[in-house]
């Protein structure tokens, strides 16, 4: 429908490697030929949800408010329902109902609405259940984008229903926090579940340089605000784009390598005694 169309954030695990984002646009561009497609990413690290879930929804404040958010990362592929959910901010997401779209949905202000994309209209049989996304989500997201009522997709879909990720919460005490290693990148920066309020909690916001602890190794980090505070190869601490507490380390080092750090792994922060 000429002047309605909406534009199309696609994020996935996909990779640059392979036809699977070029199909994936084909079918985009074919029901949706005016709506401008938007490649957040399609290097998510392979099947990791959680690691995509914080990307869009640390995204959502750059992401224009009619848009139609495509995400794929599905480990179950095939085996998840497929959903299409409408919010409050006007942006709707489709994707695996898998967690992937949960804080997404949270930080665009929650569910408005939400159905289960299944109508014989917008879908069509898979032509193999281990690469489904260019015959379901991405003709949905298509027509949505195109001007279809998210009712025309499916059936509705109860939203407590819907798989929420729940991230880890810091522990909190004076002098201390004990947090967990949500995130890297590929510089080998470490994002943390710890915010400027936790910091405050813990009467650390006017310390200048922190202690960090790990599992294997443990190092003195300054607080900067930039990655160019820091020396080559000097730890440091600033808070990132997203909000989060990241541990860096001056480049070229990597400080997810000197550390021993993954996903999920506790680390420590406290006061150091360095004067």
């Amino acid at each position: 429908m000429p002047g309605t169309a909406r534009p199309i954030v696609f994020v996935s695990d996909f990779g640059l490697g392979n036809e699977w984002v070029g199909i994936c646009h084909s079918v985009l561009a074919t029901i949706a030929p005016q709506s401008p497609v938007v490649d957040l990413t399609h290097l998510i690290r392979p099947l990791e949800v959680q690691s995509g879930a914080l990307l869009l929804a640390d995204s959502m404040p750059y992401i224009a408010e009619d848009a139609v958010v495509l995400g794929v990362v599905d480990p179950n592929v095939g085996k998840d329902r497929e959903v299409a959910i409408a919010t409050p901010s006007g942006r709707v997401l489709v994707g695996p109902d898998n967690g992937l779209l949960s804080l997404a949905w949270q930080a665009a202000g929650g569910v408005a609405s939400a159905v289960e994309i299944t109508s014989d209209d917008v879908v069509r049989p898979p032509r193999a259940e281990s690469f489904r996304a260019p015959d379901t989500l991405c003709p949905a997201a298509a027509h949505l984008a195109a001007g279809v009522e998210l009712e025309r997709l499916g059936p509705a879909v109860d939203g407590d229903s819907l798989t929420a990720l729940a991230l880890a919460e810091p522990e909190v005490k004076d002098g201390e926090i004990r947090g967990e290693v949500l995130d890297f990148n590929r510089f080998g920066n470490i994002q943390l579940n710890i915010r400027e309020a936790d910091l405050a909690r813990a009467n650390l916001s006017d310390v200048s340089c922190l202690t960090i602890k790990g599992m294997s190794a443990t190092a003195e980090a300054r607080r900067g605000s930039t990655y160019a505070d820091f020396a080559p190869g000097e730890y440091g601490v600033l808070f990132d784009e997203r909000g989060w507490l990241e541990i860096v380390r001056g480049n070229p080092e990597s400080a997810l390598e000197g550390l021993g750090l993954s996903p999920g792994h506790l680390v420590w922060i406290s006061r150091s005694r360095m004067p």
